[in-house]
């Protein structure tokens, strides 16, 4: 097995402090989040504990950028956490004792990062570590991103940019990351895909294993096998928040992408926005999703084979977000769904139908049925139209674990935006 595909067999699962406090996190956050991570999801799978954005911003507050804030950063132009909101970063310690304290867990540690270098250092001047040029000379100051002024692009072709990022993933190796989101890349090919290229390059060098996260969305399909010979995951929406027609429009998403998930490599349908989200904005924020929309989200999500990234603050988790997170049937399709596709969509009884069939890796198969219409539906449906091949199967319904023996039928009421999930069993089980 190569080194992608041993990092990330199964789609990555994990928490992402970006729904829920934007450029706003803090170390107490972080390490609430993973004791509860530990405590209560790890045996699920659930394992990597992501710091979103801005975190070497000593003023951030809310999920709003700050243009031109005055960051953290060492002698060689790299970032570093701002001891306002990471104390423990303090001696140059970087993330490492975060990342250690998750380790401790038995969780994983991963960070978001921006393309490219800071603007500080090039106007700073700061040296390259390792080189004998500076930041000036790598940038590419002509590229920048069109939603934050942190950094400029590298230039590949420039003497030093290669080392540049060498430093960068050294200093991540160093603190013990263990995963990397690195975000103003994953739609702007081609133009920045030589970046994208030595970036990847140089985190496979660095001496310890990190998953490679890119976003934002959407990725262009057109570039599919570089995403997939370079990354992990890439996202295939820009950010995905909790409205319906968001969540409609990603069963358009997934029909494009579903063909190119696999071992090592997975389309990323984005965080999953539930539980208590937006809480820089007001402590009692909460998903707008409804409990059905939640279920129809993840049951998509499962059944495609997206990485899972939870959106919410996991302390305020009440016991349907919870349930939603550890229904063990559902996450697995995450495991053992294989050759994930649309099968249809239909009217039926006046709403939209949506159909998706996924083969099973040791046997049987899938099916996922979403009532995409505004009323209750009642769908009946023979095996052979759900691309089942024999004519009786035992069913088991995976959001409520009821097992329904010898069917010919698919049979199920569905409420609107709802969803159900069905493993289906060629054996007794």
């Amino acid at each position: 097995m190569d080194q992608k595909a041993r990092l990330a067999h199964t789609p990555p699962m994990g928490w992402n402090s970006g729904d829920c406090y934007g450029a706003a996190v803090d170390e107490k956050r972080g390490r609430a989040n993973a004791d509860y991570m530990a405590k209560h999801l790890k045996p699920f799978g659930w394992e990597y504990i992501v710091v979103d954005i801005q975190w070497s911003n000593p003023t951030a507050s809310s999920h709003e950028y700050q243009p031109f804030a005055d960051l953290y950063m060492d002698e060689w132009g790299r970032l570093l956490p701002a001891l306002e909101r990471f104390p423990s970063a303090a001696g140059g310690r970087g993330f490492a004792p975060l990342a250690e304290y998750v380790h401790s867990l038995g969780l994983k540690f991963g960070i978001h990062i921006m393309r490219g270098i800071p603007r500080q250092a090039v106007h700073r001047n700061t040296p390259v570590k390792g080189t004998s040029v500076t930041a000036r000379q790598i940038a590419k100051t002509a590229s920048i991103c069109q939603w934050n002024t942190d950094m400029y692009g590298v230039d590949p072709e420039k003497e030093g940019a290669r080392a540049y990022y060498d430093s960068l993933f050294e200093l991540y190796a160093s603190w013990g990351v263990d995963f990397i989101k690195v975000d103003d890349i994953c739609r702007e090919l081609p133009r920045e895909e030589e970046e994208l290229v030595l970036l990847s390059r140089s985190l496979r060098a660095c001496g310890r294993d990190m998953v490679l996260s890119l976003s934002p969305g959407p990725a262009l399909p057109e570039k599919a096998e570089l995403y997939k010979q370079v990354s992990n995951m890439w996202r295939i929406t820009d950010d995905f928040w909790d409205r319906w027609e968001l969540l409609y429009d990603m069963f358009r998403r997934a029909e494009v992408w579903c063909v190119h998930a696999g071992a090592g490599h997975f389309p990323d349908a984005d965080m999953l926005p539930v539980g208590a989200i937006l809480q820089d904005y007001d402590e009692n924020g909460w998903t707008k999703f409804t409990p059905d929309e939640q279920k129809t989200m993840m049951t998509l999500w499962c059944i495609f084979r997206s990485p899972l990234m939870i959106g919410g603050e996991l302390t305020k988790c009440d016991a349907f977000t919870l349930g939603l997170l550890t229904n063990r049937r559902i996450l697995e399709m995450t495991a053992q769904a294989r050759s994930s596709h649309p099968v249809f969509r239909r009217v039926i009884d006046g709403n939209e139908i949506i159909l998706w069939h996924a083969y099973r890796r040791d046997g049987g198969a899938y099916l996922a049925v979403i009532n995409a219409g505004e009323g209750e539906a009642q769908v009946e449906l023979p095996l052979w139209e759900c691309q089942i091949a024999r004519p009786r199967v035992t069913v088991t319904e995976l959001w409520s674990g009821r097992t329904q023996g010898e069917a010919d039928c698919l049979r199920c009421k569905i409420p609107p935006h709802g969803a159900a999930a069905f493993r289906i069993h060629e054996e007794t089980p």
